[in-house]
């Protein structure tokens, strides 16, 4: 589909509808926030994970965010693991007939760096989509609103 891409609803709506045009009505909004992380994940994911669910705002990530949240997440793993490589190893090396070549983790480094950024983008995580995020508070509880 060619044009812009369409802006999530639930970021409209954090975001304080910048357009002012009416919201959909019709809109199917998830259920269930996200929270714990995979048990198949590493300690490392797992950390990366609760940082992600800690310093999201509040609301955002549902349920049903959980695939892109974990694309993210192994993403970052795997671009963290290639830059210690890459600082370990260095950026070329040898073949077994004396060549100089581009190390393999430079390869994987930069296609990590792309999924993650593609990640980022739809969970609103960019600082371009940060500065547009309006979270909208949740009225404090009165002691009139206890159950009695």
């Amino acid at each position: 589909m060619k044009g812009r891409k369409l802006t999530p609803l639930s970021l409209r709506v954090l975001r304080g509808n910048p357009s002012k045009r009416k919201l959909p009505n019709d809109t199917p909004m998830p259920d269930g926030d996200l929270s714990d992380p995979p048990a198949w994940m590493s300690r490392s994911q797992k950390s990366g994970w609760r940082y992600a669910i800690r310093n999201a705002p509040e609301g955002l990530l549902k349920l049903l965010d959980r695939s892109t949240l974990t694309t993210f997440i192994v993403a970052e793993s795997l671009h963290s693991q290639a830059a210690e490589a890459l600082e370990r190893d260095g950026l070329l090396q040898t073949t077994s007939n004396g060549v100089k070549v581009q190390s393999p983790h430079l390869a994987i480094l930069n296609r990590q760096a792309i999924i993650m950024l593609r990640a980022v983008e739809q969970l609103g995580f960019s600082p371009a989509s940060r500065g547009r995020v309006h979270v909208i508070p949740k009225p404090k509880p009165s002691k009139w609103d206890e159950p009695a």
